[in-house]
């Protein structure tokens, strides 16, 4: 049979190789979440105290330079309490109230004056503290590059060692991206609060994945 008539799968084998692509990166974005509760007899009290003293908060917040698009509400409740003792039902004592906001630091050099300024404005909770990329996608892209040049290392390998060639490429599948900031430990955070030092962000590793079928010959 005439080498252009012949079916494509007797003239190429395929070599599937996955390649990773690593870049370490200062992030440049802290995520705050911080807020407020309240406990009292009654739910007006809780709710007149747990606002005043968000107000405060958020107050301090915007004089610590956040701008008020980067504060965002992201829990509001009540919550009956009760006391439980043995063999008796649960009395109502009274309610709690919380109040919650994510705050975005876009200046790292400021995030310990915005715990400071929060915590002396009276916030009672500080559970969460990550840090980001504002734009992820130039490390991304050069984590991808960095990715397909595995890739093809690897390929070169198996393909020398099976005495063939490679001669192109049929289908990439991205494995696997940049995985979400990790928030420092509770002992830790509340540590860098109290103690009122600087927070260091540190770095983080922009992690893409590929999977790459070479065709051979």
């Amino acid at each position: 049979m005439p080498a252009s008539r012949q079916p494509k799968d007797q003239e190429t084998g395929m070599i599937v190789v996955a390649g990773v692509g690593r870049v370490a990166v200062r992030p440049d974005v802290a995520d705050l979440r911080l807020g407020v509760a309240v406990a009292r007899p009654t739910v007006e009290p809780a709710r007149t105290e747990a606002a005043a003293t968000m107000e405060s908060i958020l107050a301090a917040v915007r004089g610590a330079g956040v701008e008020r698009r980067d504060i965002r509400t992201t829990l509001l409740s009540v919550q009956p309490r009760y006391d439980y003792r043995d063999n008796q039902s649960p009395v109502l004592t009274g309610y709690e109230l919380a109040n919650v906001v994510e705050v975005t630091v876009r200046d790292l050099a400021g995030v310990g004056e915005v715990i400071d300024a929060t915590l002396q404005a009276g916030a009672t909770s500080l559970d969460s503290l990550s840090f980001r990329l504002a734009d992820p996608q130039p490390a991304e892209r050069e984590a991808r590059l960095l990715a397909m040049v595995a890739a093809r290392a690897g390929a070169d390998v198996l393909a020398e060692a099976a005495g063939l060639e490679i001669v192109g490429v049929s289908d990439i599948v991205e494995a696997g991206a940049s995985p979400p900031p990790m928030p420092r430990m509770k002992a830790e955070r509340m540590m860098l609060a109290d103690a009122a030092t600087p927070v260091e962000a540190g770095s983080m590793d922009v992690v893409v994945g590929v999977t790459v079928t070479y065709r051979a010959r």
